[in-house]
């Protein structure tokens, strides 16, 4: 059934290699969809999931003082906020998405929905900048004001950005990738829709000096269980998500990259990336 449906039906915003179509019959509506996936938009990708989205107005249809919720029932998903209600079946791969005007709204759902389908696979949003230099991509994770979107911003002009706020991790046979995706932080760019390998991940520092260190693997998973990005509370997956946390620490080098900002930080970054294994 999934495969009968296309483009045509409305807007299909492939992220990580995830295509997911978004219907609407609000014309001003998908336009606005369009214009905000801009770049990761697919015309020829068969979607894997449908969403139905319907625009209300909040004050007569949802409740705005509702925090996140996310819940499962067997292979359904309910997905709930003060700007959305959504429902997600995971077998059949449709839904329905009840949402205020506010086009950032699908914005969540669709990161909710990435990330229960990353945990079954291996991956995860991770709360991160990230680009690809040198056909390389390397991570940037912090606290608020650890420099995640200064990094991106005195990125090279060779370099690719990613994301300045929500990095994308694709567990492969090979390895990890990181892909691109639209969701921007403080620098309001929207990231390229290309991956990469990961060679590292730096947990950023600000410092007197451009240095890289070395950090333990246990404070390197528990730096990861704190800023991957995941809603649902099902101890099933919340298993997953640690178990992915460390198997990631064992296959990709972490390290504190401590720096100045200065775009001289940059050589340091990628030489770490071609002397660590």
């Amino acid at each position: 059934m999934r495969g009968i449906l296309t483009a045509r039906d409305g807007v299909v915003v492939e992220i990580g290699g995830m295509p997911i179509l978004l219907r609407t019959g609000d014309e001003s509506f998908r336009r606005i969809l369009q214009d905000r996936y801009s770049g990761f938009t697919s015309l020829n990708s068969v979607p894997e999931i449908d969403f139905e989205i319907s625009v209300h107005d909040p004050a007569t249809e949802l409740d705005p003082d509702c925090d996140l919720e996310v819940q499962r029932h067997d292979d359904r998903w309910i997905l709930r906020r003060g700007d959305f209600i959504a429902e997600w079946q995971s077998t059949s791969g449709r839904g329905r998405v009840r949402q205020s005007q506010n086009p950032y709204a699908i914005d969540s759902v669709l990161r909710i929905i990435h990330s229960l389908i990353l945990v079954s696979q291996g991956g995860f949003l991770l709360h991160a900048a990230s680009a690809i230099r040198g056909g390389q991509a390397f991570l940037f994770a912090g606290i608020s004001g650890a420099g995640k979107t200064t990094i991106s911003r005195l990125a090279p002009s060779d370099a690719i950005l990613l994301t300045d706020e929500i990095s994308y991790v694709r567990r492969r046979p090979d390895g990890y990738c990181a892909c691109g995706t639209p969701f921007s932080g403080e620098l309001a760019k929207v990231g390229e829709n290309v991956s990469a390998p990961i060679a590292v991940l730096f947990l950023l520092a600000k410092g007197q000096q451009n240095c890289v260190e070395p950090v333990e693997q246990a404070d390197a998973v528990c730096f990861l269980l704190r800023n991957i990005l995941f809603f649902a509370q099902d101890q099933e997956l919340v298993k997953l998500v640690f178990q992915s946390a460390l198997d990631f620490v064992n296959a990709v080098p972490v390290r504190r990259l401590v720096f100045v900002p200065d775009e001289r930080v940059w050589d340091l970054i990628v030489r770490a990336g071609e002397i660590l294994p």
